[in-house]
């Protein structure tokens, strides 16, 4: 039977990202009462569960990467031996899991998975763009929430959008009062989850004296640099390496 298994042994090479959606979250909003357009509660859910998956999971991506529904996991190693099946797998498994743990969902929760194929010049294009789509996400989010609170169906509202060019999103809701350059870091930019060398005094109790050891934390980014500006390069370059 496992001749069968037709695409069990398709493998990849690193480096690549795992991409992780949510399956159908836009009813999340309504069951779990979070707030329009963003929510705190659960993007520090999606920032527990990106963190779990680098730190916990037995994955061990370098980071992750997470907005709205989001998670971009990298990595320079494969578990598995790259089976892409396996990969998607367990990680779209884990991470719903995961999920389903830090809200208390009554209700299973699901995530689907890709492979992209990525060089460490890749990664940095890769990462501008999803960036990219955060921003694009946050101006949709906040003005379909303006109109909706103004009356019209979200349908009608989403219709209304679509294909708007982000200079115009952005000038409707500053005519509405609100500079969306001024809202929070991590509705426009995103999250950043990965390991950070830290610096610790410690005692050696052999050689009777203090000392200080350097350790690996998980660390949670919230105010990042515009990746695309040359900040933003040079800090995606230090993160992937290899450029």
């Amino acid at each position: 039977m496992n001749n069968s298994e037709i695409f069990s042994n398709l493998a990849t090479i690193p480096p690549v990202f795992v991409r992780l959606d949510g399956r159908a979250f836009h009813g999340l909003t309504r069951k779990y009462g979070f707030a329009k357009p963003f929510d705190d509660r659960f993007c520090e859910a999606m920032v527990g569960v990106s963190m779990a998956l680098v730190a916990e999971s037995g994955l061990a991506p370098v980071f992750a990467y997470t907005f709205s529904d989001e998670i971009s996991l990298y990595f320079n190693d494969l578990p598995f031996s790259g089976r892409v099946e396996k990969i998607d797998s367990v990680a779209s498994s884990y991470a719903a899991s995961a999920l389903t743990l830090a809200l208390e969902a009554k209700e299973p929760l699901a995530f689907d998975a890709r492979i992209v194929q990525a060089t460490p010049e890749s990664a940095i294009g890769y990462m501008t763009g999803r960036q990219d789509e955060a921003w694009r996400n946050h101006l949709n989010a906040h003005c379909q929430q303006a109109l909706i609170g103004e009356g019209l169906d979200g349908t009608v509202a989403a219709e209304q959008l679509k294909g708007v060019p982000a200079k115009d999103l952005h000038e409707m809701m500053h005519a509405r009062g609100l500079n969306l350059a001024k809202t929070p870091a991590w509705q426009r930019r995103g999250v950043l989850v990965h390991k950070k060398e830290v610096q610790k005094e410690g005692y050696n109790p052999i050689a009777n004296k203090h000392v200080t050891v350097t350790r690996n934390m998980i660390t949670a980014d919230r105010d990042l640099p515009l990746f695309s500006t040359p900040e933003g390069q040079i800090f995606l370059k230090n993160l992937i390496g290899g450029v």
